[in-house]
């Protein structure tokens, strides 16, 4: 977006200040509003869409705390998520700027501004939005891709870029991170996006379906096998073939995975005959690829034939800019769903939202907010509204070892491991290097 396409908002009580910036901008810029009273501000960006607000931070000339900026800025992004807001004071504090940064501004000048000063950076964030406009992919009538944040922005960029192709992805990502959007994302935006797109939850499988399930089985190829039956490498012929929790899969398995993989081809179980596959495909894993080239656990010459390109989903305490976004959208979502009017978030609600940690990431977000607006009264979110589920814990790299004690530890290894395999017993035992024996002994003995 241009300067010239620009709708900018002036809200100030000074009548000077409003008529200097009205002669400056309207030249400039496609249109300019100015106003004294900013209890007007809800009106107004009912009324339309402005692209930049500019806001006093001082509306009593007896105290100039830069509160009431604040508060109204708090306010502006809760109508507005999307809205940029560059804070204008004649009381020039670091703390404030850095305050009215932390609360969402775009920027913070200082009066008197210099005209050039305030034009550069009104270009600037006009700029950045045509940069890094939000890439929204609808995936069904529920579901978008939504982030403004810079991680997110090179998600998007690097997405883009990779999805016409056919090279080979490897999603990298924390749970909840939305690993599975991602994945279904680059299908849709690939020259494959009208053929089948078919998830697999590898690390779900057991050993005995590991085969079945992805290359298929001829009739009388076991007790079961009643007739014949495609496996999920040919139902994605022509198509994209995701499969999630890779990181989970055993090194036998993995085996069998390569040689289908250099060979694009499948063998079904019972057959002597090979089946040519044409597949694109995307992988997934909550392992870090530091984790995954672990020798001991993932074979290197698999990775290297999965991962062409990796794709690193940030977690949301990574991406706080869009925590805004993603209540809005979410909100509006359940609003919808459950048949009530829509909400306006109160300041306090986004600032409680702000300050959790969101170890289960846009998953508890969303979970959050459905609750929220179920359990809501009356048209406003508050603070009290919003509760957090206790089931998920704070991520690995954020814990802290509390204990050195040797039971505590062998407990809490235990504990991570079990739940990293989802229960399985016997891939928890090899992954901690004992029998399921062994096991169940220290399972009664810790009453786990």
């Amino acid at each position: 977006m241009q300067l010239k396409d620009a709708h900018i908002l002036v809200i100030d009580d000074d009548e000077d200040v409003l008529t200097a910036l009205r002669l400056l901008l309207k030249p400039k810029v496609k249109q300019v509003v100015v106003e004294k009273n900013p209890n007007a501000l809800q009106g107004l960006l009912n009324a339309q869409d402005f692209d930049v607000v500019i806001l006093d931070m001082n509306y009593n000339g007896l105290v100039n705390t830069g509160n009431e900026g604040i508060f109204w800025l708090n306010k502006i992004k809760s109508w507005k998520p999307a809205t940029d807001v560059i804070l204008i004071t004649a009381y020039g504090d670091i703390d404030l700027a850095i305050r009215s940064l932390k609360e969402g501004a775009s920027d913070f000048l200082v009066k008197p501004w210099k005209n050039e000063k305030l034009l550069d950076a009104i270009s600037e964030i006009l700029t950045k939005k045509r940069k890094n406009k939000t890439l929204k992919i609808k995936l069904d009538s529920a579901t978008e891709i939504i982030g403004e944040s810079e991680p997110m922005q090179e998600v998007f960029v690097k997405l883009k870029k990779v999805a016409p192709t056919d090279a080979n992805i490897l999603v990298l990502g924390e749970n909840g991170t939305g690993k599975d959007l991602i994945a279904r994302s680059i299908h849709e935006n690939s020259l494959r996006k009208h053929k089948p797109f078919v998830k697999v939850d590898v690390g779900a499988l057991t050993e005995s379906l590991f085969e079945s399930e992805l290359f298929g089985y001829k009739k009388g190829a076991f007790t079961d096998a009643r007739e014949d039956r495609k496996g999920r490498f040919e139902a994605a012929h022509g198509g994209t073939l995701f499969l999630d929790e890779i990181g989970n899969i055993p090194l036998r398995q993995q085996a069998r995975l390569l040689t289908v993989l250099q060979n694009r081809q499948v063998t079904p179980l019972g057959a002597n005959e090979a089946i040519p596959v044409d597949i694109r495909l995307i992988c997934a894993t909550n392992l870090s690829l530091k984790d995954l080239a672990d020798e001991n656990t993932f074979r290197k010459d698999l990775i290297y034939r999965i991962n062409t390109v990796d794709l690193i989903i940030p977690p949301l305490r990574e991406r706080q800019s869009d925590l805004t976004l993603l209540a809005h959208y979410f909100v509006k979502m359940y609003a919808e769903k459950y048949g009530k009017t829509s909400f306006e978030l109160d300041p306090d609600f986004i600032k409680k939202l702000k300050e959790h940690p969101f170890p289960g990431n846009v998953r508890e977000l969303q979970y959050a907010l459905e609750r929220a607006v179920i359990m809501a009264e009356g048209g406003i979110l508050h603070a009290e509204d919003l509760a957090f589920s206790p089931i998920e814990q704070q991520p690995e790299t954020e814990l802290k070892l509390k204990t050195t004690n040797l039971d505590a530890v062998e407990k809490n290894t235990i504990l991570k491991v079990i739940e990293k395999n989802k229960g399985n017993i016997s891939k928890s035992a090899k992954e901690l290097g004992i029998t399921r024996t062994a096991l169940y002994r220290r399972l009664n003995k810790y009453d786990l």
